[in-house]
C-alpha cells in the first residue's frame, strides 16, 4: 500500500471536525496557509470554508478558489495522495451538488462522489438508503424533522437516491444512484469500489461507527490501488478516515485548559429550537448571567441600533465579568419575518458582524469562551479572534469540539474556544459544557 492519503476536508461550517482532534482547521485558503495544512503531522486538515452560510454562487466560487489554490499547494507541500471531502451537515442541509461539483471540476476527474451523511454523535444513521434523525430515542426519516423545512436548504424526501435526484434537479436519476446498504456494508464493498467509474453517486448507509471504520479501510485500499473519490459526509466518517488514537485531554478534563480559572463568556447565536432549551438551561446554573442582545432594534435602523446595542451589551458583560460570573450573551429569540430571502441573509449578516463587534469587545482576561451556533463559530473565529489557523484540542461533548487560540494571540492568548454546533446535544448540553469548563 502506498503513503497514507492525506484527507482534505473543506467544511462548510466549522462544526465538522466534531469527532476528531489534534488536526489544523484553516480560516483561510490562500497556498501560503494550505501549504501549512497539508504539512502538518496530522493525517486530516479542514478548510473552514463556512458555504452553508452563502449564497450558491458565493458557495461555488469560494469551492473552486480553495481547489485551485490547493491545486499548487499539495505539489508544493510534498503530499503524494490525498482524499477530499466536502463535510456537511447530517440533515442534509447544504449546498448540494454546487460544491461536490466544483470540487470535481477542479481536482478531478473522480471515479465516484459518496454520500455519507450518518454522524452517530448526533443521532443520524442511515439505514436502506433513507437518513434519519433520532428524536427522544426514535428515528425519524430527516424529511419529517424541522430541518427539512430549513428556508434555504430545504427537501422532501431522505430517501438519498430520490434526495440525489431532488438536488441535481434530475441530472441524476434515482436508479444511477448505487447504493452500498448495510447489508452490503457488512459483507465487504471492496470488489464494489474497484468497479466505480464516471464520478457515479453512492448513497452509504451506517448505523454504527463500526460500519463506516470497515468502509474507510475498503476505500483507503482502493485508493492506494489508485481509485479516485470524493465524498459528501458528515463529521463520522473522518473519524473512520483518520483513526486517530483518544484526545489528548479527555472531556471532563477540560477545565485544565481555562487560562487562570477565570470566569468566561457564552455567545449563542443559533436560532434552532434545541438551542433555545439548552439556554434556558444554562439560564438556570450557577454563575451564569443572561444578557439579552434585542436585534428587533435593528430592523428600522442598523446602524444605530447596532451601535446602541453594542454599548449596552458590553457594558453589562464587563460588570458581569469583574464579579466574576460568565455572560450568557444571547440574540432574542423571536422567529423574525422578511419579504425575501435576501434580506434575511442580509439581515443575518448585520446580526453576525454585531455579535462579533461583541466578541471583540470582550474582556481580554476571559478563560474560555462558548460559541453555539455553527455560522456564529466560524465567524467568532474568522472574524471575531482573527484567526488564521487553530489547533483541535478535541471534544469537551460528544460533536462538541475545543480549539486553543496562539500562545501570541494579541488579545486572547491561549484561550480555549468551544465551537458548539446548534443542533447537537440534549437540552442540558449546553450547561455541562459550562460546568466542565468552569
Amino acid at each position: 500500500m502506498g503513503t497514507t492519503p492525506k484527507i482534505i476536508a473543506l467544511d462548510d461550517d466549522p462544526t465538522g471536525s466534531q469527532t476528531v482532534h489534534s488536526c489544523l482547521l484553516l480560516l483561510q485558503w490562500d497556498v501560503e496557509t494550505l501549504v501549512l495544512g497539508l504539512k502538518d503531522d496530522s493525517p486530516l486538515m479542514f478548510v473552514l470554508t463556512n458555504t452553508r452560510a452563502l449564497s450558491p454562487e458565493q458557495a461555488e466560487a469560494v469551492t473552486r478558489e480553495v481547489c485551485q489554490n490547493l491545486k499548487v499547494a499539495i505539489p508544493q507541500a510534498g503530499v503524494e495522495e490525498f482524499l477530499v471531502v466536502s463535510r456537511s451537515d447530517s440533515t442534509l442541509r447544504g449546498h448540494y451538488p454546487i460544491e461536490t461539483d466544483a470540487i470535481a471540476a477542479e481536482l478531478g476527474p473522480f471515479d465516484a462522489h459518496f454520500m455519507v451523511p450518518a454522524f452517530f454523535e448526533g443521532g443520524r444513521i442511515t439505514r436502506d438508503s433513507i437518513h434519519y434523525v433520532v428524536q427522544n430515542g426514535t428515528p425519524v426519516p430527516a424529511h419529517e424533522t424541522e430541518f427539512a423545512k430549513d428556508s434555504v436548504f430545504g427537501y422532501s424526501t431522505a430517501y438519498l437516491p430520490d434526495y440525489v435526484a431532488e438536488k441535481t434537479g434530475g441530472a441524476i436519476a434515482p436508479e444511477q444512484v448505487e447504493r452500498f446498504t448495510l447489508e452490503r456494508m457488512r459483507s465487504g464493498v471492496s470488489d464494489a469500489l474497484m468497479r466505480l467509474e464516471g464520478n457515479v453517486c453512492v448513497a452509504v448507509d451506517g448505523e454504527t461507527q463500526a460500519d463506516l471504520n470497515t468502509f474507510a479501510q475498503e476505500v483507503l485500499a482502493a485508493a492506494a490501488d489508485g481509485k479516485r473519490f470524493l465524498f459528501r459526509s458528515a463529521a463520522s466518517l473522518l473519524t473512520a478516515l483518520a483513526a486517530l488514537p483518544p484526545q489528548p485531554i479527555a472531556a471532563e478534563d477540560m477545565a485544565q485548559y481555562v487560562k487562570d480559572h477565570h470566569p468566561g463568556a457564552i455567545l449563542i447565536g443559533s436560532h434552532v429550537k434545541k438551542t433555545t432549551q439548552q439556554l434556558a438551561e444554562l439560564l438556570k446554573a450557577p454563575g451564569i448571567v443572561g444578557v439579552e442582545v434585542d436585534v428587533t432594534q435593528m430592523l428600522d435602523d442598523w446602524a444605530a441600533g447596532r451601535s446602541r446595542l453594542l454599548d449596552s451589551t458590553l457594558a453589562q458583560v464587563s460588570q458581569i465579568h469583574a464579579q466574576g460570573q460568565t455572560p450568557a450573551i444571547y440574540t432574542s429569540r423571536e422567529e423574525l419575518t422578511f419579504p425575501d430571502v435576501q434580506i434575511r441573509l442580509a439581515f443575518g449578516e448585520q446580526v453576525s458582524g454585531l455579535l462579533m463587534d461583541i466578541v471583540r469587545g470582550l474582556p481580554s482576561d476571559l478563560g474560555f469562551l462558548i460559541s453555539k451556533g455553527g455560522i456564529t463559530s466560524n465567524d467568532t473565529l474568522s472574524q471575531g479572534l482573527a484567526l488564521r489557523t487553530t489547533r483541535l484540542l478535541g471534544q469537551i461533548l460528544p460533536g462538541v469540539s475545543v480549539v486553543r487560540t496562539a500562545a501570541d494571540h494579541p488579545q486572547f492568548a491561549a484561550m480555549p474556544v468551544v465551537l458548539f454546533p446548534g443542533n447537537v446535544g440534549d437540552e442540558n448540553a449546553l450547561a455541562l459544557a459550562y460546568q466542565r469548563l468552569s
